[in-house]
């Protein structure tokens, strides 16, 4: 067998090879397929690709195209532009984490589409303490904890994105979806964390940080959560979804400050989920306010361990 050139992209020392790091290594898309895509899966391709700006951006702009149909999965081993709430980006090392996107037509009503990023909370949180032996903790909307060194780190991200669909791709609701992605870090060490507040797998003492059982268990989990919840026309409490949410949810019960849409700020107890999955919060004036979109802080203090 020849042995590939230098500057091969598959040579071993070629800049930004696939086996420049063997502590990394890339995933395997055909035991990937073959494990997920079954006949009765919720999961119809699964494409893995190098190297990409936003899988949901991509994932969306195929949607509009007619190139992908319900269930499409894109995965990417390094993202450069991932976006986060309030257009924040995600960017890691080449294989450092798992970058996933799926496109979901929900047949339930649209109301309750706004469970899609809980619910994916909910799912990844099971699949990690599964595959990788890691408790983790969800914050409210839509961030994923973990335990780094007795301090709460963020150590992956989700953002559901509602998405024009082209005619004939499955599903309910018209022309209409949802690309749901999920990011996490995997191996990311001290050194490449892109602030201090984040963490990943590996820093969180992972018993293994091989990401393509993780990336099943997460799809895998997806898929279930899914099921339940449309079989339940999207109630969280008949699916469940609900009580399984606030088990896992490390904002409940804390003090918290609401950075709200047009600069309002609220502070006060995050007390519950209200059945659109909005955060309820108790002021000091006696005022319980349902909170559906912003960026929550867990304040230090009486109830809140971390921040």
């Amino acid at each position: 067998m020849t042995p590939n050139p230098p500057d091969s992209p598959d040579s071993p020392d070629a800049p930004g090879s696939r086996w420049s790091d063997l502590e990394r290594p890339p995933l395997n898309p055909t035991a990937l397929r073959r494990a997920l895509l079954k006949p009765d899966s919720l999961w119809t391709e699964l494409e893995v690709v190098e190297r990409t700006g936003s899988t949901n951006s991509d994932l969306a702009d195929r949607a509009r195209a007619g190139s992908a149909a319900e269930g499409a999965v894109l995965v990417a081993e390094e993202q450069t532009a991932g976006r986060g709430r309030l257009d924040r980006g995600w960017s890691a090392p080449p294989r450092s984490g798992i970058f996933v996107s799926m496109l979901l037509k929900p047949q339930v009503p649209e109301e309750r589409w706004g469970w899609l990023p809980l619910l994916a909370g909910v799912a990844t949180a099971g699949a990690l303490a599964r595959a990788a032996g890691v408790d983790t903790a969800l914050k409210w909307p839509n961030d994923v904890l973990a335990d780094v060194d007795g301090e709460e780190r963020k150590i992956g991200g989700i953002l559901a994105e509602r998405t024009v669909t082209a005619p004939g791709g499955g599903g309910g609701n018209g022309g209409v979806g949802v690309v749901l992605g999920i990011g996490l870090n995997v191996s990311l060490r001290s050194a490449e964390l892109p602030v201090p507040t984040a963490g990943s797998l590996v820093l969180a003492g992972a018993q293994g940080t091989d990401r393509d059982p993780l990336l099943r268990a997460v799809l895998r989990g997806v898929e279930d959560w899914y099921g339940r919840w449309s079989a339940a026309d999207g109630d969280p409490v008949g699916s469940s979804l609900l009580e399984a949410y606030a088990a896992g949810c490390a904002t409940l019960g804390r003090t918290v400050r609401a950075e709200l849409p047009g600069g309002e700020e609220l502070v006060g107890e995050a007390m519950a989920l209200d059945s659109d999955g909005r955060l309820v919060i108790g002021t000091g004036d006696g005022v319980q306010r349902p909170v559906a979109a912003g960026d929550i802080v867990h304040l230090r203090g009486e109830g809140a361990a971390g921040a």
